[in-house]
């Protein structure tokens, strides 16, 4: 297990199925998202990883605070700090990145990480013209949802580190015409040129 100091406690994240059978618990839509969500569509670990993250929407913020109750829950409020997300509290819009562990004094577990939408629909929060229907935001597999892979590279694309491109290079085989499509298009629109719309054939 990667264990990883940063200024707020180390990070020793969980494993995957232990945060899927907790979250498990949670009545509202939720997904693997980050580098396991590509993993999970790849079929097969191809590489270490330091955290998990799970999304869900942030109008079920207060389901899920609720279901970690006995958990030790921070959100980013402002960027580069973290405080206590308090059980009856509503985060402010801006505050979207939240860690999780067991108790004060041990590691960092794992990632909350909350998603915009109107109605049926996926915001994407860089980027609000960048939007899909919430049906086809996730794919089912194993009995939990994970984070459609274009739209995780979405989220990958801006900053690439080496992790990224090697997420993106194993999954890019795999991508249907529809997903490399759909990539291409938002691509254009957050960044209008990326070293990976060439690829996709965009």
């Amino acid at each position: 297990m990667m264990r990883i100091e940063t200024p707020w406690g180390p990070w020793e994240a969980a494993p995957l199925g232990e945060v899927v059978a907790l979250m498990r618990g949670l009545a509202a839509p939720w997904w693997v998202a980050g580098g396991y969500a590509i993993e999970l569509a790849v079929g097969r670990a191809y590489r270490d990883h330091a955290d998990v993250d799970i999304a869900l929407l942030r109008r079920d913020q207060r389901a899920v605070r609720r279901l970690l109750s006995g958990w030790d829950v921070h959100a980013a409020v402002v960027p580069g700090t973290l405080r206590p997300w308090a059980l009856d509290e509503v985060l402010p819009e801006q505050a979207h990145d939240i860690w999780v562990r067991e108790h004060p004094h041990g590691p960092w577990r794992f990632q909350l990480m909350l998603d915009e939408a109107d109605g049926r629909d996926w915001i994407y929060r860089r980027d609000p013209r960048i939007r899909r229907p919430l049906a086809g935001l996730t794919v089912e597999e194993d009995g939990f949802h994970r984070l459609a892979p274009e739209v995780q590279l979405l989220y990958k694309s801006k900053g690439v580190r080496p992790k990224d491109a090697t997420d993106f290079e194993m999954v890019l085989p795999l991508l249907s015409e529809e997903r490399r499509r759909w990539l291409g298009a938002a691509l254009e629109l957050e960044h209008t040129a990326h070293p990976w719309r060439e690829r996709l054939g965009s």
